[in-house]
């Protein structure tokens, strides 16, 4: 019976890698897991898109018998966004591979992987951050009222849930809170990646992402946490179906591997094109809390 060779061809192939990371980049995601994943720009030239966001038309009004109703005409905004290139590569020595110790290859797909998610989920906390409503909660620490009037800024005619991310800082003081209920309570219907609780029907989800900002007249200035809220469900009598934030893929994750032979190692790249829009300001309140 012929020995069997191990290659490095085949422990190092670039599309297993890439179905392998692909599949591994939404599970480590926080902010952007409830973001639209929009594939239209696949294969289709260009790298510049369009972000429509549209104006209520006004309530419906009574009209008599034989009148002609007034035509409204929809108003619209828009703003684009470029699609943008992110990338991260190691190199791996024969050595290591055929080791046997650990599993490298399997490592490099994990921290590729993280890599990408991370550049994704840095670009969707960048993108709520130019959110428009925003509350000022610069005067105390985050608390069960803090949140309710933040989320009051939505004018919501039904409560519907959403999802707050907060500073791993700010936890402390939120789990001590009595209307503050926490996941191992209800296990079986935790939806967010990190998800740690509810409050005021707002999931709770901690990210060393949520950026601290000055707030207040300078000289006065307070820091504070700024911390997304974001409704995860629609409004079916007052809304469309436009999501809060949109993730455009020109491209999936893509992998490629060069050889360097002089010192036996090789290099593993990865490459993802893609943008993150805020695609529904309505959608999104920045509550700026006391740090």
């Amino acid at each position: 019976m012929a020995d069997t060779v191990t290659k490095l061809a085949n422990l190092i192939d670039p599309e297993v890698m890439a179905d392998m990371i692909s599949a591994k980049v939404p599970k480590k995601m926080r902010v952007a897991p409830f973001a639209k994943v929009d594939r239209t720009l696949e294969g289709v030239p260009g790298s510049t898109i369009t972000v429509p966001s549209y104006g209520y038309i006004g309530d419906a009004s009574d009209v008599a018998e034989g009148v002609e109703v007034t035509v409204d005409g929809m108003s619209t905004t828009t703003k684009t966004a470029t699609i943008k290139k992110a990338m991260k590569a190691v190199a791996l020595t024969d050595e290591a591979v055929l080791s046997g110790y650990g599993n490298p290859v399997g490592e490099a797909n994990s921290q590729l992987a993280l890599s990408i998610a991370a550049k994704v989920d840095n670009d969707a906390m960048d993108e709520l951050q130019k959110a428009t409503l925003i509350y000022d909660g610069s005067a105390k620490s985050i608390s069960y009222e803090q949140i309710v009037d933040a989320i009051d800024l939505f004018e919501e005619e039904v409560n519907t849930e959403k999802v707050m991310f907060i500073h791993p800082k700010q936890v402390t003081v939120l789990r001590k809170d009595a209307n503050f209920i926490s996941a191992d309570k209800y296990p079986g219907n935790v939806i967010m990646s990190g998800e740690i609780g509810t409050i005021a029907n707002t999931r709770i989800v901690p990210s060393k992402k949520v950026p601290v900002v000055k707030v207040g007249e300078t000289g006065s200035q307070v820091d504070c946490y700024a911390c997304p809220i974001v409704k995860l469900e629609e409004d079916g009598e007052t809304e469309d179906e436009t999501p809060a934030m949109t993730v455009y893929l020109k491209r999936d994750v893509n992998v490629e591997t060069e050889r360097k032979s002089r010192s036996r190692t090789t290099e593993i790249s990865v490459d993802e094109f893609f943008v993150v829009a805020l695609s529904n300001e309505a959608k999104v309140v920045l509550a700026k809390l006391k740090k």
